[in-house]
């Protein structure tokens, strides 16, 4: 495997050309669209968890999400990090994965409905925070009033008037919500060594995650369960589409993309779970959950317009 340096970001997902060299002049649109993909992909994580997966293992199919996909990444790229990258590879890892994976499972299960989507969906308002805390952007009123719009439209939609609140899974989805939200501003800040494409990026963080997972998946829950065709199915499905395809389109549109404007995509997760529920599970979408919808969508939009503001006078 070859060794990079830490300089700027690369665009293609395979391949190491500068990312200046193309994409501006195609603008944002057809770059956004790529990174929706991977929060509408991740929508299915709760049909597939609740009927699929084995019950009771969240950390074990946070591993098997993580680790296997990581491994198949570095060998597919061949790329090692080097030098300060070998920490940060580890700290985005854990933060993106290692604690995100865990916590979201853990909320899947334990959640009724969607309430873990609407804790999930104050992420592009953890994110607009860190941002000015960590990026030094300015905070924008009008971006945490649409995150506002964009939580209350999700609350609309998933949350039943019969959704019970358990502690640890609220506690688990706030903190899904916090670790995604610090690790995309890290991403931002870091962006990617010259030469390294987002799919090596990807298995850094999938590898660094999956083994920061594996004493504790076995500390917590022991021995794997048993599992059959059905949950290796979903295992396979959350691994390689849900983990190592939508990951690397992510950290590209983290690259490439405003991370304010990335982070309100996250909000298609929740509202492709809410279709989800009602196509494959029967759940009925009535005139509040279309109110919601549609709100939901709103924000999605507009959180990918720019602040039109008066660039500072110049002394």
């Amino acid at each position: 495997m070859t060794a990079t340096s830490s300089t700027p970001s690369v665009d293609p997902l395979t391949t190491g050309a500068p990312s200046g060299s193309s994409g501006r002049g195609r603008g944002t649109l057809p770059r956004t669209a790529l990174t929706a993909i991977a929060p509408a992909v991740w929508g299915t994580t709760y049909v597939v968890t609740t009927e699929l997966l084995p019950p009771g293992h969240p950390m074990f199919a946070a591993l098997l999400r993580a680790l296997p996909a990581g491994l198949i990444a570095l060998a597919v790229t061949r790329t090692l990090p080097r030098g300060s990258w070998w920490g940060k590879a580890a700290v985005l890892g854990v933060l993106n994965i290692g604690l995100f994976l865990p916590l979201l499972f853990t909320a899947a299960e334990r959640l009724p409905g969607g309430v873990a989507g609407t804790l999930a969906a104050a992420q592009p308002m953890i994110v607009a925070v860190l941002a000015v805390v960590v990026l030094r952007q300015r905070l924008s009123g009008r971006r945490l009033l649409w995150g506002l719009v964009g939580v209350f439209g999700i609350g609309l939609v998933v949350i039943g008037p019969s959704a019970a609140l358990d502690a640890v899974g609220v506690a688990a989805g706030l903190g899904s919500a916090a670790t995604m939200a610090l690790g995309i501003t890290l991403t931002k800040r870091w962006g990617r060594p010259e030469g390294v494409s987002p799919l090596a990026l990807t298995g850094w963080q999938l590898t660094s995650g999956g083994l920061f997972l594996l004493p504790l998946t076995f500390l917590f829950e022991g021995a794997p369960p048993a599992f059959d065709g059905r949950a290796a199915l979903g295992y396979l499905w959350l691994g390689l589409i849900g983990g190592l395809l939508t990951y690397a389109l992510w950290f590209q549109g983290i690259t490439s993309l405003p991370v304010t404007n990335v982070a309100v995509l996250g909000l298609l997760s929740p509202l492709v779970a809410a279709l989800l529920g009602a196509t494959v599970l029967d759940q009925t979408l009535g005139p509040v959950q279309s109110v919601g919808f549609a709100l939901a969508l709103a924000s999605i939009v507009a959180g990918q317009l720019p602040d039109r503001r008066p660039a500072p006078a110049r002394s």
